[in-house]
């Protein structure tokens, strides 16, 4: 295909219609990105999300259990090669305590992040899973505590976890070396993902956007693997640098790039669940307004306890680590009625998810 006979406003109907491109196709557009065609591309992207889930957007409540991480990835500020983050782990009983101020709230859906911490097994992992499930049976629980094994995934899901995120981060195999020491591996990376999506789970899967070394190929790379994957949800935010890592001078991602790739997810995954993200709203003060705007449809408000929200550091400047959680559910909520969309606490699932995957309570034991 020649370059020449390409259009943007033509290849944005396109993926509209067919929800995919080439490579080429892809890399065409990013680099045609202005604010006119980002314009186009937000009306397309905001009425397929209207289609799909009206003015709805689904709050899940984000408990940080540990800022523990086994691993050294140069963007994070909670790699083990940072001395200076200040750890800590929350005991099973603190998770139950936000869980149930989470659920007084209106919350049916916990996430439970960390990073990837040893000193959690798997029998506390489950243990942990099955304690929330027996107190909150309409909740959903979504895990985010990095690369395991199919066995360990299907441990989790077994002990009744719905919904795993593991940003891929970068689908481009250089890119990835560059973001990553050499005990990390992309194809490790792809391989959970698509492990976590046979066993059951809602997957989601995600990157970073201006994170250093992108190149228009690398997020064109990331496109097609999302489309290969067919996440149920997809996280992307910009790269925002933190000053105790190896990529503490280099830029930040931009707020318009990633506005300009949530439109094109939208178009590309119509029922996708897509969250505007904290770090969105940590870049500009409406950034998390302006992602609901172009087609997301979630955000994730902080049920930790205030006394270790900031230490749950990945990157500088992290908004809402002194608030209370009713705090940042009431914020969030006004936020959101204020541009028009309501706040909705139901599990919050995908369109077609009790289509994809065969039904727990039938699977043998």
């Amino acid at each position: 295909m020649s370059l020449e006979v390409l259009d943007e406003y033509k290849l944005i109907d396109k993926l509209e219609a067919t929800h995919e491109l080439e490579k080429e196709e892809w890399i065409y557009l990013l680099e045609h990105q202005s604010k006119e065609f980002s314009e186009y591309l937000f009306k397309k992207s905001d009425r397929v999300r209207r289609e799909n889930y009206g003015t709805d957007v689904f709050v899940r409540g984000l408990i940080e259990f540990s800022n523990y991480c086994k691993n050294d990835c140069y963007y994070c500020g909670i790699r083990c090669g940072n001395p200076k983050a200040d750890r800590y782990r929350l005991t099973e009983e603190q998770i139950l305590e936000c869980c149930k101020e989470g659920y007084e709230l209106g919350f049916r859906t916990f996430v439970l992040q960390g990073g990837e911490d040893p000193h959690y097994s798997d029998e506390d992992i489950c243990r942990i899973i099955k304690s929330i499930k027996a107190k909150y049976p309409d909740c959903a629980v979504t895990l985010s505590i990095g690369e395991k094994s199919y066995e360990s995934y299907k441990k989790y899901y077994e002990a009744g976890a719905d919904r795993y995120l593991l940003r891929h981060e970068t689908a481009n195999e250089e890119h990835y070396r560059k973001l990553h020491p050499e005990n990390l591996s992309l194809e490790n990376r792809k391989k959970c993902l698509f492990n976590l999506k046979e066993i059951g789970y809602q997957v989601g899967a995600g990157f970073m956007v201006g994170s250093p070394y992108q190149t228009k190929e690398c997020i064109a790379d990331d496109m097609i693997f999302l489309h290969e994957l067919q996440p149920h949800m997809v996280g992307i935010g910009p790269f925002i640098t933190h000053h105790d890592t190896p990529f503490k001078d280099k830029e930040n991602g931009t707020m318009e790039e990633t506005l300009f790739l949530l439109g094109l997810i939208r178009l590309m995954l119509p029922k996708v669940l897509l969250p505007s993200t904290t770090a969105l709203g940590t870049i500009h003060p409406l950034g998390r307004e302006y992602g609901i705007q172009v087609g997301a449809n979630v955000v994730m408000p902080n049920l930790s306890p205030v006394g270790v929200r900031d230490k749950y550091l990945l990157y500088d400047d992290k908004i809402c680590t002194g608030d209370e959680s009713a705090q940042c559910k009431t914020c969030l909520q006004k936020r959101m009625e204020s541009i028009g969309f309501n706040v909705v606490t139901s599990r919050g699932d995908h369109k077609d998810y009790k289509k994809d995957i065969p039904d727990r309570d039938t699977k043998e034991e």
